[in-house]
């Protein structure tokens, strides 16, 4: 199957299944087809798919990758000793790990096409990247709280695994509850990697953007803690944002 043959054959499966959508119309062109089956992956329920659409989505997501361009993390030039700093699309990083900033619910972001780091990190890993968090989930049988981590095969990301994290959400001034509870999301993340001999770990902006942490604070966090923690991991500071990169660039001299 060609790239615009998978794609009909994943949209018109996801319409199908769902009787809310089966009317939709598929575009002609390809930015409209690709826009449309990322929605429908975006508000797919974390439910069971059959075999056939995942060989197909998985061939599909990992040539869509590989056409973006994957970065290998073993290249990175470090900025300190064990410390690099990236920017990029963290969804093509090849690395141990990459940190996901999730949300209470971390079964991903709903919204369709959503701008989040979220939306992306679940879009290009597939539909089974939020089963399998729903599992965890109910597993848990509770919203997860900010602070801590939990840990996933990376399904169709170039990278092993993905660390999910809640950071906190910031709603008027910064407090000391913010900052501790940020400075955890870090910690528990390399515990978690030390935990299972994940060598490198590639960390976004944890609740910058959307949950409105100041940027050059969390940064600080971020740097602080990491140095202060990270024994054997090697971590990779992503960014995507100009800002976000001056900054740690300043904060990493």
């Amino acid at each position: 199957m060609t790239q615009e043959e998978r794609r009909i054959f994943l949209i018109q499966t996801l319409l199908d299944e769902s009787p809310q959508y089966r009317d939709l119309p598929i575009p002609q062109d390809p930015p409209g087809q690709k826009r449309l089956l990322r929605a429908l992956m975006n508000v797919r329920p974390p439910r069971p798919i059959g075999e056939d659409f995942l060989a197909v989505q998985d061939a599909y997501l990992r040539e869509v990758t590989a056409r973006k361009g994957v970065t290998d993390s073993a290249g990175l030039t470090p900025v300190e000793p064990g410390i690099c700093l990236w920017q990029g699309d963290i969804t093509t990083l090849r690395c141990g790990a990459i940190v996901n900033a999730a949300n209470s619910g971390m079964t991903g972001c709903y919204a369709p096409c959503h701008g989040c780091i979220d939306n992306a990190i679940h879009t290009y890993a597939g539909v089974q990247l939020r089963l399998a968090c729903a599992r965890l989930m109910e597993r848990q049988g509770r919203e997860e709280p900010p602070g801590g981590a939990k840990l996933t095969p990376a399904y169709n990301l170039p990278c092993g695994y993905v660390l999910h994290t809640v950071g906190p959400v910031v709603t008027g001034r910064v407090t000391r509850a913010d900052r501790e509870k940020l400075a955890s999301c870090y910690r528990a993340c390399l515990e978690l990697a030390q935990q299972n001999h994940i060598p490198r770990v590639a960390f976004c902006c944890i609740s910058t953007g959307e949950f409105h942490f100041p940027n050059r604070e969390a940064a600080r966090i971020a740097v602080d803690t990491v140095r202060q923690y990270r024994l054997d991991t090697e971590v990779i500071f992503n960014v995507f944002k100009d800002l976000d990169y001056r900054i740690y660039r300043e904060l990493l001299g």
